[in-house]
């Protein structure tokens, strides 16, 4: 599986920004696919992530009401990250994950493959 991230960059405060994730090679029935982000200094969180099967979704506490997850609707193993509202703190290297199986958890559990990772920077 491999995962090639775009759409990071530059933005300031209150801007908004698109992340997309494209997935090759995926061979799972089920999967869980998202966004996790790494602010220097910090641990990587889980962002949001979404269910392959039924496009059950996932936000963290951070991302609600902000952020916006979505499948492409013509290339389904093509997620969106619809970034709204950006703070300074939203800065981070933003990864696409995406990991075998049928349920959303809490945090969007733990990844099996991983994207290079994107650089979101929100100036204040």
């Amino acid at each position: 599986v491999q995962l090639v991230e775009s759409g990071g960059g530059l933005v300031q405060s209150g801007g908004s920004l698109r992340l997309s994730c494209t997935a090759s090679g995926v061979t799972l029935k089920y999967y869980i696919i998202g966004w996790f982000r790494q602010a220097p200094g910090k641990e990587r969180e889980g962002v949001s992530c979404i269910n392959s099967s039924d496009g059950e979704t996932y936000y963290a506490d951070s991302a609600k009401g902000r952020f916006t997850i979505s499948r492409d609707k013509v290339n389904k193993n093509t997620v969106y990250l619809q970034m709204s509202s950006l703070k300074p703190e939203d800065t981070a290297v933003y990864y696409c994950a995406l990991r075998g199986g049928d349920y959303v958890f809490e945090g969007c559990g733990v990844s099996d493959y991983w994207g290079q990772g994107t650089q979101v920077t929100v100036s204040s």
